[in-house]
């Protein structure tokens, strides 16, 4: 399974969010970066083989990969805290901005066990912060406070996921596991990222590859 550092999903009664540091989580790169499988802005979707209660039924975007591990949020697995609760914590003012979509009362997501006490924000990459992830031309990772006060003042990116940890996999895990059959891959779409409702997404994934998840059986598959 995904490396697993304190695994319990945040919520509103758990510990304070840290905002101190601003490195971003990231594996280590290998000298021998001879890439057999880059699955960076794929999505993971989680067999019925995958007995771990952290990822059973998840989906993980995959910000990351190469021979030195793989790092990636999970998208449909959200807390109880919600989004006005994040940033009373973090001492900003949630700015209501109906154009963004935000809404105080969307929940932050569970992106992983790894650094459940730090946010990362999966987002559009038209503006530069102080700590980020570049994914593609897209799309960014970033853990600095920055992002989350451009989006509390309702300046921020026009699309974004919140999320409280990640998952990561040391070198060779993650491979080892889609052989055991534990997850299908596929080429993500960020309008499941961002527009579809949290509950639809497992099945929206699916549909990517033409799979009704009804009758999904623990046999390997990748696109």
């Amino acid at each position: 399974m995904a490396k697993q550092g304190k695994i319990r999903p945040a919520s509103s009664s758990s510990a304070p969010v840290s905002a101190e540091d601003d490195r971003i989580y990231s594996i280590p790169q290998a000298a021998d970066n001879d890439i057999k499988l880059d699955l960076s802005d794929h999505f993971l979707i989680a067999m019925p083989s995958m007995l771990d209660p952290l990822f059973g039924g998840t989906v993980v975007y995959l910000c990351e990969h190469h021979i030195g591990g793989a790092l990636g949020v999970i998208i449909n697995k959200p807390t109880d805290m919600t989004m006005d609760v994040l940033f009373s914590r973090l001492d900003m003012t949630l700015e209501i901005n109906p154009h963004a979509g935000l809404l105080p009362a969307d929940p932050v997501m569970f992106g992983g066990p790894v650094q459940v006490e730090r946010g990362f924000v999966l987002h559009a990459s038209a503006a530069s912060y102080s700590s980020s992830l570049k994914i593609n031309d897209e799309l960014a990772l970033t853990t600095s406070r920055d992002v989350l006060e451009s989006i509390a003042a309702g300046s921020g990116p026009s699309r974004f996921l919140v999320s409280l940890g990640c998952a990561g996999w040391g070198a060779g895990q993650l491979e080892e596991e889609i052989l055991r059959n534990g997850w299908l891959t596929v080429r993500a779409d960020p309008a499941i990222l961002f527009d579809i409702p949290i509950q639809e997404r497992f099945v929206a994934a699916m549909n990517l590859l033409g799979i009704d998840p009804s009758r999904l059986t623990g046999d390997a598959g990748h696109a």
